[in-house]
């Protein structure tokens, strides 16, 4: 078995955490495939299956070298799929807030899959920074402004956003009629995961954008604990105008300071730069652009 072969059938066992049920699906004796494995560990001199009575694992190198292996056999699929014109295929790994997701992608993926059928989605949803080549991620959507790094970013979209509040929260504390009246007042707090700050208050003025630290005794990192948090009262919180237009036409919150609009956020799309972007990333960007682009009642597609 060539080396090629013998990555393909080493990733179907990290995959189906089985030398029975890969080396079934390859079609190849269970024997085959525990041979290929043990000369693959010999010819790169560490362990890379963690082996149980139960399952097989991959050792921290074995990860490493399946990361490494499923970039290769992608890049492979890809340059023998530009000459012969097949559909775009394979496995494509994105990274998603989860908002983001359910709100813009998940709705639109029937026909995704019915326009690429042969091509198969691993979605993790998370607000931290992922290191997209250490972990293999295609592509990544993130919301809001992107710290610096080497990746390419393409803006997809940019959100409106609002500052709203529970009416039981502004019957207690009073409605404010300008940014200088939120002395006294509280906000539920959005921690980053990367550095751990607070966001600050953004609104938009004549000249700059005039930023407020409002006291958050209760702050969270999870965006849907954010949005929970506001609806119980425990403080303002500036929003995704498409994360709570329900909550705001059902009376659950109440918008404050229209007057003084919030900086709209982008949506971004990040990839390695360093990397020729496969046929399958190209035709989900193309697709994501598109989702976005039809809920334009909540978005506004970036020029």
């Amino acid at each position: 078995m060539d080396r090629i072969d013998a990555m393909r059938l080493f990733t179907r066992v990290v995959d189906r955490r089985s030398f029975t049920q890969a080396a079934h699906d390859l079609g190849v004796p269970r024997s085959t495939a525990t041979q290929v494995v043990q000369q693959l560990e010999g010819r790169l001199g560490v362990r890379l299956l963690q082996r149980t009575t139960r399952t097989v694992r991959p050792t921290l190198d074995g990860e490493a070298y399946y990361r490494r292996c499923l970039a290769i056999l992608d890049d492979i699929e890809d340059a023998e799929g530009a000459f012969s014109g097949a559909v775009p295929k394979g496995m494509l790994r994105v990274e998603v807030q989860g908002t983001l997701a359910r709100h813009f992608l998940m709705p639109g993926l029937p026909d995704f899959f019915a326009r690429y059928p042969d091509i198969a989605i691993s979605m993790s949803e998370s607000d931290r920074w992922v290191d997209v080549v250490r972990e293999g991620v295609d592509c990544v959507l993130r919301y809001g402004a992107l710290p610096d790094s080497d990746l390419v970013a393409r803006t997809v979209t940019t959100l409106d956003r609002i500052t709203c509040a529970a009416p039981g929260y502004l019957d207690r504390f009073g409605r404010p009629q300008a940014p200088e009246d939120l002395a006294g007042h509280r906000a539920v707090g959005l921690r980053s995961l990367t550095t751990g700050a607070l966001r600050a208050f953004e609104f938009v003025r004549p000249e700059e954008v005039t930023r407020l630290d409002v006291p958050a005794p209760f702050s969270v990192t999870g965006t849907e604990s954010f949005l929970d948090g506001v609806r119980l009262g425990l403080g303002l919180a500036q929003m995704p105008l498409f994360h709570v237009q329900r909550d705001l036409a059902e009376g659950r919150l109440e918008r404050v300071l229209a007057d003084f609009p919030v900086p709209a956020a982008p949506v971004s799309v990040l990839y390695p730069r360093n990397r020729q972007l496969s046929p399958r990333v190209r035709v989900f960007i193309d697709w994501a652009v598109q989702q976005f682009a039809a809920a334009g009642h909540v978005a506004r597609l970036s020029d």
